[in-house]
């Protein structure tokens, strides 16, 4: 199983973002969802590593939360209160978020698996892709990869083919599907070989 915990950087001089984190991955396939844990904290349940790395890098390229990946067993029957709930998992999440506090790419994986350092450095690496996106290239990306071709894009922006096109090799779009999978299968391969 995977427990991520998130902790809601600088929250004393900002808004509370639990709920809108809530929201935002009300869909997303969860054993548990987002509950808020304690203050500004909030943690869920996973079995699915695709969407770890979906809401993990999303919420830590994000710049709002620090995020901890916990890969073990928890106990069961598994309660239907995420807060509630135990385990090797849940412990190793609670570290993984202290670990991440301060930390330039505010990110970190633990568990007893030797693979959790490796998928630790890709998910790093992936964050890292994301905030090094200049504003322009995340638009370009977000028009891309929600399905636009290069000209599509290039009209919806009012620039042209070839402006999109260098917009998108200066974000590294081409990195990111790659980038992406390499975390899912790392994760699967710590959460598989613990």
């Amino acid at each position: 199983m995977f427990v991520v915990t998130a902790d809601q950087r600088s929250s004393r001089r900002g808004p509370d973002r639990v709920p809108e984190l809530i929201e935002r991955f009300r869909r997303i396939p969860v054993v548990r969802g987002f509950e808020r844990t304690a203050g500004d904290e909030v943690e869920a349940v996973f079995d699915d590593p695709d969407a770890v790395t979906s809401v993990a890098i999303a919420l830590a390229a994000g710049g709002q939360w620090t995020v901890g990946i916990g890969i073990d067993d928890v106990d069961q029957p598994l309660p239907l209160s995420t807060r509630a709930g135990r385990g090797p998992a849940f412990e190793a999440a609670r570290v993984a978020v202290e670990a991440a506090k301060g930390q330039r790419i505010p990110l970190r994986v633990r568990g007893a698996s030797t693979w959790c350092p490796a998928t630790q450095t890709a998910a790093c690496l992936l964050v890292d892709l994301h905030t090094g996106r200049t504003s322009a290239g995340r638009e370009a990306v977000e028009l891309v990869s929600a399905g636009m071709t290069q000209a599509q894009a290039a009209e919806h922006l009012g620039i042209s083919p070839q402006a999109v096109s260098l917009r998108l090799r200066s974000a590294r779009w081409d990195l990111e599907d790659d980038a992406r999978a390499l975390v899912t299968r790392l994760l699967r391969a710590s959460e598989e070989q613990r």
